[in-house]
């Protein structure tokens, strides 16, 4: 005991350790906000990233509805969506299928202002082509071509609810589609 007063007395009255706890708790405390601030710089370099025209799509949807085939038949399918898009542009998938019927749309879109440009492919039928249009804020309306092929598509966003609607001038003659995140 007499040895601590002696220790004590010597620094002041203060325990060293002290000092350099206090040290450590700063410098616990600097790096602490340090990567407050980098996580919080890309969080916001995210959020510029999903500012873009197709931004209320991003992620993933999934939902049914109904498919139209050229005989005046229809079918009820299940379908999933993916969209990622990344400012301007944006990646999207869509797979449908019910028990007679399926098809994979794979699109790569681009705006400009409310104008939609971009390239499509439906893999099972080995067929693609160009996409044009108008939208933003989540609404779009495009018109997919192809040789012997035109689909008009509207796609309305509003939340974590989605429809998609196809009219094609093809066997394929249509699809109501009903999706949620």
């Amino acid at each position: 005991m007499e040895h601590l007063q002696a220790y004590r007395a010597a620094g002041g009255g203060k325990h060293r350790a002290n000092k350099k706890f206090g040290t450590s708790v700063l410098s616990r405390r600097l790096l602490i906000a340090v990567a407050v601030l980098f996580v919080a710089g890309i969080a916001g370099s995210e959020s510029k990233a999903q500012s873009g025209p197709f931004a209320p799509m991003a992620g993933s949807w999934s939902g049914s509805g109904t498919v139209t085939l050229d005989d005046g038949s229809t079918e009820r399918i299940r379908c999933r969506a993916k969209y990622a898009p990344i400012g301007p542009t944006m990646e999207m998938s869509l797979t449908c299928a019910s028990d007679a019927y399926k098809f994979n749309l794979g699109a790569n879109v681009k705006a400009e202002g409310s104008a939609i440009t971009g390239s499509w492919s439906e893999a099972s039928r080995n067929i693609s082509g160009s996409l044009q249009g108008r939208g933003g804020g989540g609404s779009f309306e495009v018109v997919a071509s192809a040789a012997g092929f035109n689909a008009n598509i509207a796609l309305r966003t509003s939340g974590n609810k989605q429809t998609v609607t196809m009219r094609a001038d093809s066997q394929f003659r249509g699809a109501n589609i009903s999706m949620s995140r």
